[in-house]
């Protein structure tokens, strides 16, 4: 494997940003034209809400290989594996940080990522077991931080760039989803979570690059509702290229270009 990225999601009363995730996976998969790229693969680190299978549209469980290793779920040309594959659909995991750890460890080293370039690794918020079992278990090339410009969101979005910094990981930079909202019809910019400027003074703060501002859009809704990226519904749009920018600057930061 040649580089692994951190994206950790920070939200406040907002529905899941992991779509973030699902794109920038595709997106690293492809290049302009989406007939060639690096080979990516994503891995869901979520153990209690577990959200890659629908975001990739899969389901079923793994089939397992000659030496017992987990082979990844494929979609889009994205390798994919989450506890969401292991845990029978709508079956509660209620594990303490001993079990979580384990869990996490299986999913890192008992799975076939044979062959990739890339590995995303999906990370719920927080600044919990998850997130210290992988600093300490994996090689991380860099960390992005998803934030919206609410005002929570960002606050958790700096605790979490100081525990990477505290662990020695690189970070990428940070991304602001949900930045705005543009009306179809009169063209109307309203800041529904809030104006940027949280955003723009903690990063100058903390001396980190933002790498990209988010829109908020219902059709980038409903793409990852249906488990289709937009990248790959609307390539050509505006939506799309925002991703498409974003992972060719990732890509480049970590010599992957």
């Amino acid at each position: 494997m040649s580089a692994s990225i951190l994206p950790r999601i920070y939200r406040h009363g907002v529905n899941s940003l992991h779509p973030v995730c699902q794109k920038l996976a595709r997106r690293l998969g492809c290049n302009a034209d989406c007939r060639t790229g690096y080979r990516t693969g994503i891995l869901d680190t979520d153990i209690f809400g577990p959200s890659i299978p629908t975001l990739f549209n899969l389901s079923g469980e793994p089939r397992l290989s000659s030496d017992n290793m987990l082979v990844p779920m494929s979609n889009y040309g994205v390798k994919t594996m989450s506890m969401g594959y292991l845990v029978p659909e709508g079956q509660v995991v209620a594990w303490r940080g001993l079990m979580v750890s384990r869990a996490l460890t299986q999913l890192l080293r008992d799975v076939a990522w044979d062959g990739l370039d890339v590995l995303v690794m999906d990370l719920p918020p927080g600044t919990g077991d998850t997130q210290l079992s992988i600093a300490q278990q994996v090689v991380v090339d860099g960390a992005l931080v998803v934030t919206t410009p609410h005002t929570l969101a960002v606050q958790d979005a700096v605790r979490g760039i100081q525990l990477f910094r505290k662990a020695n990981v690189p970070l990428l930079g940070v991304v602001q989803n949900m930045s705005v909202f543009c009306c179809p019809g009169c063209q109307t910019e309203t800041h529904i979570f809030g104006k940027d400027e949280g955003v723009r003074k903690a990063c100058a703060e903390l001396d980190v690059p933002l790498l990209a501002d988010i829109p908020l859009h219902p059709l980038i809704g409903d793409d990852a509702h249906r488990g289709k990226p937009t990248v790959v519904s609307e390539p050509e749009s505006s939506r799309a290229q925002a991703f498409l920018t974003l992972a060719k600057d990732i890509g480049t930061t970590i010599g992957l270009s």
